[in-house]
């Protein structure tokens, strides 16, 4: 049976986040005959985040930094693609770009990723250049705060900035010590 083989192979734990409790075979997408080339064996938590977008906690997939060096091909494609749907954090870019998949396992990542690609807001400044999370802008606006007395001036470095994941026109970072939300259209990439 396919599970006690994962289980056997996984040493009765998630093959994700090491949890020893909950645990099934998932079948990684989009292939679609459970064996042990094509399954890994996950806990209940991360079965319900990698399926529904709505429930992911950026933080339990910190478990991706040991999971993602596995030698078995399906983990490393469902750890590249939580590395990639959580890209907009900052972490998971550093460990993307550590990870190291051959052509043929890429190409099985991606392609259930590129569903994911369509629905993913990008966030882009005055210019129409594309913005990631941690980036730096530069305020080309002086822009009153709601909420405060400040007005952060036009030319302000905004360091380390980061994507608000339901609206494109949306970022966040830090003026003078306060964590303000800035429309994109006032702010070029530096």
């Amino acid at each position: 049976m396919i599970q006690e083989k994962l289980q056997a192979r996984s040493n009765n734990q998630c093959e994700l986040c090491a949890a020893k409790n909950e645990l099934q075979v998932y079948t990684v997408p989009p292939k679609d005959s459970e064996n042990e080339e094509n399954s890994i064996l996950i806990c209940e938590t991360c079965h319900t985040q990698i399926t529904d977008e709505t429930k992911v906690e950026p933080n339990h997939w910190r478990c991706l930094n040991d999971s993602m060096w596995s030698e078995v091909e399906a983990v490393k494609v469902v750890a590249w693609r939580m590395l990639d749907r959580l890209r907009g954090e900052g972490w998971p870019a550093d460990l993307i770009d550590m990870m190291y998949l051959d052509d043929e396992t890429l190409a099985w990542a991606k392609e259930g990723a590129d569903e994911e690609e369509e629905d993913k807001i990008v966030h882009k400044d005055s210019n129409g250049v594309v913005l990631e999370a941690g980036d730096t802008v530069v305020l080309i606006k002086d822009l009153p705060v709601k909420g405060s007395s400040m007005v952060a001036k036009r030319g302000t470095a905004v360091r380390r900035i980061s994507l608000d994941h339901n609206n494109a026109n949306h970022i966040e970072g830090r003026v003078d010590g306060q964590q303000i939300v800035i429309l994109t259209q006032f702010v070029k990439k530096s």
